[in-house]
């Protein structure tokens, strides 16, 4: 187990705005560890940089939003995340603030573990310069608001697997399962499984559906839009138009996003609370 003493923290600002759930937290670590040394990035800008090597830990203040933002700026040097829940749904965070002090206390002793997320990687090219972008959730493809359907022509290591028209598709990791893929009837996938999926959106073929794939599998996607708008979308967060691009590459990362989970964590009763929201009594509800 590591030894935790260079920290960071990764606050959106948007939910903190006067700062005191910051200090709050700076606080509580340093009453519990008063050797910690604590470096502060304001909405994932930095994360990047060659400081946070060094980082033992990064503790992501926000929403899933925010995980996902300092995954994709972090993933490539390891460094393990704590998400915090201070937004709305928080299906991503190991801990509510609410449970922060006991939280943090436990994972100073060492009781915690860290769960490997797997991410997968999109490229392209565009005006003779190459573009890759990393995703912890999902890329999709998909057609502007009021351009008419488009074509998505897709093969799986240059075999060529299906063509469609429709409003886009999505291509997934078991992380991203629970969220825009699972609105387009895609399946929850257990988040530790090494896979990728491709979910279509809307699409004008009868009987198409989600088709799970080995990570190690490449996919390529070839976009006929026919002088439609048709964007690249990374976690939900990061858009490019497909402007003189036609021809997507997907593949999974070499990175690994590293998520702190407590001893306690349970991914079913998370899952039941924040995305089934509420069941009828089963079994195993405590």
């Amino acid at each position: 187990m590591r030894q935790i003493k260079n920290i960071g923290i990764n606050i959106n600002t948007s939910k903190d705005r006067d700062g005191k759930i910051l200090d709050t937290i700076i606080s509580i670590i340093k009453s519990i560890n008063k050797d910690a040394c604590i470096s502060i990035y304001y909405d994932s800008k930095g994360l990047n940089s060659q400081k946070s090597y060094n980082l033992d830990m990064l503790i992501a203040l926000g929403g899933d939003g925010t995980i996902l933002n300092a995954a994709r700026e972090i993933c490539s040097y390891g460094v393990p995340i704590l998400g915090v829940n201070i937004g709305n749904l928080g299906f991503l965070a190991g801990v509510e603030i609410s449970d922060f002090e006991k939280s943090i206390k436990s994972i100073f002793s060492g009781h915690y573990f860290i769960e490997d997320r797997s991410m997968i990687t999109c490229h392209f090219s565009k005006d003779g310069k190459a573009y890759e972008y990393n995703a912890l959730n999902d890329i999709v493809l998909a057609k502007g608001t009021l351009s008419r359907i488009v074509r998505y022509d897709i093969h799986v290591n240059d075999n060529f697997y299906t063509s469609f028209t429709g409003d886009g598709v999505i291509v997934s990791t078991p992380t991203g399962s629970t969220a825009y893929s699972l609105s387009a009837g895609g399946p929850i996938i257990f988040p530790t499984l090494d896979v990728i999926s491709i979910t279509p959106i809307c699409p004008h073929t009868q009987g198409m559906s989600t088709m799970i794939l080995n990570s190690t599998e490449k996919t390529r996607i070839t976009v006929k839009k026919c002088n439609e708008r048709v964007y690249l979308t990374v976690d939900g967060q990061e858009s490019i138009e497909l402007d003189k691009i036609d021809t997507i590459y997907i593949t999974s990362s070499h990175c690994k996003c590293k998520l702190i989970r407590l001893k306690e964590y349970d991914y079913f009763d998370i899952l039941r609370k924040k995305i089934m929201w509420r069941t009828r009594e089963c079994v195993g509800d405590r």
